[in-house]
């Protein structure tokens, strides 16, 4: 099941021991003994999602934006089309029914793509966070290298994974706190996050993962794909480090039961703290609504986060949960 081999060999350093990585400020994977507690205990509250809720929404972007204006595109779950300076970047991009090793098991689309693969413009860079089925979808990171031939950029390892599947895949492998020059006057610096990586069983932390800091014209954008929120440290880092922030992509979904998932996935409320802890203008939300990875409701993740602004008392336009096929410009 999924990819057994050695993912990456290299010095050990502060978030890698020489064989494992690890977040120096985060807890280790839950344990398979968790896992099973998780989906058979008898306390187990799992809300059943409807089979389809199509989104309203379908977008055509443009071949090209040129210029300082930034097009952000909701491509659903963890995927987004980014457009500016003439470069168009998709992240973690998932065009596959089912977010699963196996094409007749595992957590199923509930609403098509917001953007029509033969839609897509010329795409020149993938943004892949890390290895886990629902940001790495090796299907359509092939059929993206056949019609386009994109880089991917990536965390270290995940390229040997994308290789050993595709060796057409133009995948280059960065360590965090490294920046990539992407052309146009763009370039993404890979930053740490509350989160782990596997493929398989046996291969947990044998990757790298990330989030994102994407410099653009109309500011910087924080990329955050997956990450649970502990103390806060990662996000107060960023805004350190590399703020002021212009926008920050936050995930809201995929957080039930908490006691298994709070340190790998923010809840919404969560999510806000990240948010004033990064310091960025304002937000969207994503990973939520198309493929049920755990237990909550598929719209529980919108109410709470409207919930969670109210009690912060931050307007709902600052915190924007987008349907796939909708649009966002900054400029």
């Amino acid at each position: 099941m999924g990819s057994q081999g050695k993912s990456y060999d290299g010095p050990p350093s502060d978030h890698f021991d020489g064989r494992l990585f690890f977040d120096p400020d985060g807890v280790p994977p839950k344990s398979l003994r968790d896992v099973l507690r998780w989906q058979f205990g008898g306390d187990r509250q799992r809300e059943i999602w409807p089979k389809w809720v199509p989104s309203p929404h379908a977008d055509t972007p443009p071949q090209r934006v040129n210029g300082d204006k930034v097009r952000l595109s909701f491509v659903g779950h963890a995927s987004w089309l980014i457009q500016t300076s003439g470069k168009n970047i998709l992240v973690d991009p998932v065009w596959s029914e089912r977010a699963s090793p196996v094409r007749w098991a595992g957590p199923k689309r509930v609403n098509d793509p917001g953007i029509d693969f033969s839609a897509l413009p010329p795409i020149d860079v993938a943004l892949v966070s890390h290895g886990h089925y629902d940001h790495l979808d090796i299907a359509t990171l092939s059929k993206l290298a056949a019609k386009f031939s994109p880089r991917i950029v990536t965390p270290l390892g995940n390229d040997a994974t994308m290789r050993r599947a595709n060796s057409a895949l133009r995948a280059e492998a960065f360590d965090w706190h490294q920046s990539v020059e992407l052309g146009g006057g763009l370039a993404a610096t890979l930053v740490p996050t509350r989160h782990w990586s596997a493929r398989g069983l046996f291969d947990r932390n044998r990757a790298l993962w990330a989030s994102f800091v994407l410099k653009t014209p109309a500011g910087k954008i924080y990329v955050v794909c997956d990450s649970g929120y502990g103390e806060g440290k990662h996000f107060r880092r960023v805004r350190e480090t590399h703020g002021p922030l212009r926008l920050a992509i936050l995930p809201i979904g995929a957080y039930e039961p908490r006691w298994f998932m709070q340190d790998q996935h923010m809840n919404p409320a969560d999510a806000v703290k990240a948010l004033a802890d990064c310091g960025a203008e304002r937000a969207l939300a994503h990973h939520h609504g198309t493929f049920q990875l755990t237990d909550e409701a598929i719209d529980a993740p919108v109410k709470a986060l409207h919930a969670a602004l109210d009690e912060a008392k931050i307007p709902h336009e600052r915190f924007v949960a987008l349907k796939p096929g909708q649009v966002v410009e900054i400029q």
